[in-house]
């Protein structure tokens, strides 16, 4: 999910190691949403803590909700599906307990997998100004009413999330926020631009100031020259 002020990746890219990408597709009328990476042990009992994904943990971490696993296909859960048990904080930090996963030992073989869910296509969030990045991806990029790309995907940093505009130049990151992106229209496939110059164009460099060579003074501009006084045209002659 990704919006001026929220983000939610729903990207299929892996940041930090390579995993195959999901193999099964989704139903129709029905997209993939990544919501979270299983990143560490907690404890003895199969806990495991997670990096979320999704600005919804309350309605995506629910006892009882089922998770397709990308793994390696080595792995002894490619193919396989995860179900969740328990979702807890420690310390802010979201832990999960997951069925079957009982031991230490199993938590370890589940770390990195990316967690994936189904979801509605034409399903908006219940944010308002907010949109799943399936949603943006393809979209028109209009400035002063005319195309200069199209949306290629939504990147997620900490700071904020961008705009990957794919331009006939090349690649445009572009800040998600309403003063850059004023307007998103799903209906008309579009999304509304109002970048800062230079964004999208190079801006001519300013021209020196002309310089004088090393050693020469530069010179002074001449005083107008005194006129002299006019004659007296009423003296006696």
């Amino acid at each position: 999910m990704a919006g001026a002020s929220v983000s939610t990746s729903s990207t299929t890219e892996v940041a930090d190691h390579k995993l195959p990408r999901k193999e099964v597709a989704p139903r129709p009328g029905q997209t993939e949403l990544r919501v979270g990476r299983l990143t560490k042990a907690h404890g003895l009992k199969g806990a495991i803590k997670l990096e979320l994904y999704t600005d919804e943990p309350e309605k995506r971490f629910v006892p009882g909700a089922v998770f397709t696993l990308q793994v390696p296909t080595a792995s002894k859960w490619h193919g396989k599906t995860l179900e969740l048990r328990e979702l807890r904080w420690y310390n802010g930090h979201p832990v999960g307990f997951f069925a079957g996963v009982d031991d230490r030992t199993e938590a370890e073989t589940l770390i990195k997998a990316i967690l994936w869910v189904s979801q509605d296509a034409t399903q908006l969030p219940d944010e308002e100004d907010a949109w799943y990045d399936h949603q943006l991806v393809g979209l028109s990029a209009l400035r002063d009413g005319r195309p200069v790309g199209t949306v290629a995907r939504v990147d997620h940093l900490p700071a904020q999330d961008l705009l990957a505009i794919k331009t006939d130049d090349g690649e445009v990151l572009v800040p998600f926020v309403k003063a850059i992106v004023p307007e998103v229209d799903l209906a008309a496939g579009t999304v509304i631009l109002t970048p800062p110059a230079g964004l999208f164009e190079e801006l001519p460099e300013d021209e020196p100031e002309d310089v004088p060579a090393s050693g020469e003074e530069p010179s002074a501009e001449e005083p107008p020259a005194e006129e002299a006084p006019a004659e007296d045209s009423s003296a006696a002659a």
